[in-house]
């Protein structure tokens, strides 16, 4: 048996290169080495509002793109994270072992809450249903960026309450596997990393940006006071441009610094959107031949769903009965 993993992206905003390289691109060749469950989190998304038709349709075109990045249906399973009843069954039965102190303690809950006049509960509780999320399909590993780890330091924290109190039942994530992807920064601001959750018209390229924005785009990114590239003294703006083109290229190190340097900046950025505009056309062409055919999708997301569900219902069966709940 394959150790399970799985992780999941928010149908919200446009996913992006640094979603891509960060993350996707990493997903494809896991899936070779591990049992995945690739979840897109919808339940997640509502923790705030979501116009609702627009959701429906970023929840296809997440699916499409994740499929169309290289994801294969056939050894992968890509879920949308509602169609599976267990999901939001099991993060109840989480919800009445964790203590609201350790909700109230998670750095994301404090940040976006501080940005709000009103908060839904459900913010408060993304952290448990996450972590039903990892639990439900006895994932052994999870690869999560920093700005999660400690949501998975709460899910190991909620199984071992939860253990401690019903008897042995949950499976530990037994490790955070590392994010080998680029980390990829806003081209409007490279001291931050590039975030579906900004709303700069200039901060990211999309995955399916035609080539023309993608060019506009990155000829506006964010260089510093010199004119050209200089490996010694380069800002985070240059940096980020390299970064960008050796994770779509593969150049070597020796490579990037024999063909840049010196390179005015202008220059730069017509290579670097040149890259990424060959890199996105495979993606982006079949991401248009996968939206031709919406049983397609559609299918493939049904069968996801019926192949996870056998797991996900038995661990609530179990959780239920632990917890002396009525099972029949």
């Amino acid at each position: 048996m394959k150790p399970r993993v799985l992780s999941g992206i928010q149908p919200t905003g446009s996913l992006h290169i640094g979603n891509y390289l960060g993350a996707l691109k990493n997903w494809v060749r896991m899936q070779h080495d591990y049992e995945c469950v690739f979840c897109i989190v919808d339940l997640h998304a509502i923790t705030l509002f979501q116009e609702p038709a627009e959701l429906r349709r970023k929840i296809e075109q997440t699916a499409a793109i994740f499929l169309a990045a290289g994801i294969d249906p056939k050894i992968s399973s890509v879920v949308v994270q509602s169609t599976v009843a267990a999901h939001a069954e099991l993060c109840w039965l989480l919800t009445c072992v964790t203590p609201l102190g350790w909700l109230e303690r998670m750095t994301q809950f404090k940040d976006k809450s501080a940005k709000q006049e009103s908060i839904s509960d459900g913010l408060l509780q993304y952290p448990v249903l996450m972590a039903a999320d990892i639990l439900l399909y006895k994932a052994n590993a999870v690869p999560v960026g920093d700005d999660q780890t400690q949501h998975l330091e709460l899910t190991r924290d909620v199984a071992q309450r939860f253990n401690s109190q019903y008897g042995d039942t949950f499976v530990m994530p037994e490790t955070k596997l590392p994010m080998v992807g680029a980390r990829i920064m806003g081209l409007d601001d490279p001291t931050k990393k590039m975030s579906k959750s900004e709303t700069g018209s200039n901060h990211a390229v999309a995955l399916l940006d035609e080539p023309s924005v993608i060019r506009k785009k990155i000829m506006r990114a964010t260089t510093d006071s010199g004119s050209g590239v200089d490996f010694d003294t380069m800002g985070a703006g240059v940096a980020n441009l390299l970064t960008i083109h050796q994770a779509f290229t593969g150049w070597t190190d020796d490579q990037i610094k024999s063909h840049f340097a010196g390179l005015r900046y202008g220059d730069l950025k017509k290579t670097v959107a040149e890259a990424v505009v060959a890199g996105l056309e495979p993606i982006q062409q079949r991401y248009r031949e996968i939206t031709a055919d919406p049983a397609y999708l559609k299918g493939v997301l049904r069968e996801a769903a019926e192949r996870v569900a056998p797991v996900a219902n038995d661990t609530v069966r179990l959780v239920k009965q632990r917890m002396g709940i009525y099972t029949d």
